[in-house]
């Protein structure tokens, strides 16, 4: 086991789902979708917290392993506390070649509320 799997979590990606809302129209809902392993990491620099002052969202860093796809604007759930984040870049990337022995791939994540 190594520190990278001592900090790991669960995490699970959210499905958006277009449903009809049984008065003519349509409305979105999500769903949980797959389990995965993951580690975020709040990115606590001087000009995060600048910009979290004048009203951006919280940054972070979400690190999984290589075979765990990362698209932009993927939204993702921390099963321990229900914490949603919308990846803002692409885990393509960011990642470990094949043959490192450091197994992950990385995309950078904002704070995000699911649209109801």
């Amino acid at each position: 086991m190594s520190l990278l799997d001592d900090v790991m979590e669960t995490f699970v990606f959210m499905v958006k789902e277009i449903v009809k809302d049984g008065y003519g129209g349509y409305t979105q809902e999500w769903t949980e979708g797959v389990d995965f392993k993951a580690a975020a990491v709040l990115d606590s620099s001087i000009q995060a917290r600048i910009g979290e002052v004048q009203g951006l969202t919280s940054l972070y860093t979400i690190t999984v392993s290589r075979e765990i796809p990362l698209e932009f604007h993927d939204v993702i759930k921390r099963k321990s506390d229900g914490k949603v984040f919308r990846l803002t870049s692409d885990g393509d990337d960011k990642k470990t070649p094949p043959s490192a022995g450091l197994d992950m791939r990385q995309a950078s994540a904002e704070e995000w509320r699911l649209p109801s």
